[in-house]
């Protein structure tokens, strides 16, 4: 069985709509038999990394840069994750006010040093979601899953 991780920070409703629609993807009846793992970012740990085979990651675009609790749960798996976990697939949603340029430079920077795999562009965007963000959001989480069966 595929097990699948979903780490976000979520703090509105605008991008819980976000995670929503990612995790419906993840469990589309065509995908199988996938084990979903849903975890804010504050209380995701090196051990829900390690056990699962793909990532989806959320985050708001705060001051420019990711959200600090993803970058907490960054700084906090990282170096316990980054040899046995490279080369599998993820993908991420990044979603800002104004500016999402930090927040996209990080996101690239962390996950290439991880060895993760993009298995689907990123869905990044500012302003309001729409159901065309919450449609991509969903296939975004979908493929991610499908990568890895």
């Amino acid at each position: 069985m595929v097990s699948v991780l979903l780490v976000h920070h979520s703090p509105s409703d605008a991008t819980s709509q976000i995670a929503e629609a990612a995790l419906s993807g993840l469990r589309l009846p065509e995908l199988g038999d996938i084990e979903v793992t849903v975890r804010p970012a504050l209380e995701a740990s090196a051990e829900d990394v390690l056990a699962a085979d793909a990532y989806v990651l959320g985050t708001t675009a705060n001051f420019g840069y990711i959200s600090g609790a993803l970058k907490h749960f960054f700084d906090t798996t990282y170096d316990a994750v980054r040899e046995p976990t490279a080369g599998r697939p993820f993908s991420y949603w990044i979603h800002g006010g104004y500016d999402t340029t930090g927040a996209e430079t990080a996101m690239k920077q962390i996950t290439t040093g991880l060895g993760w795999t993009l298995a689907f562009d990123p869905l990044i965007f500012t302003g309001e979601v729409t159901e065309d963000h919450l449609e991509k959001a969903t296939e975004l989480a979908a493929t991610v899953a499908a990568s890895a069966l």
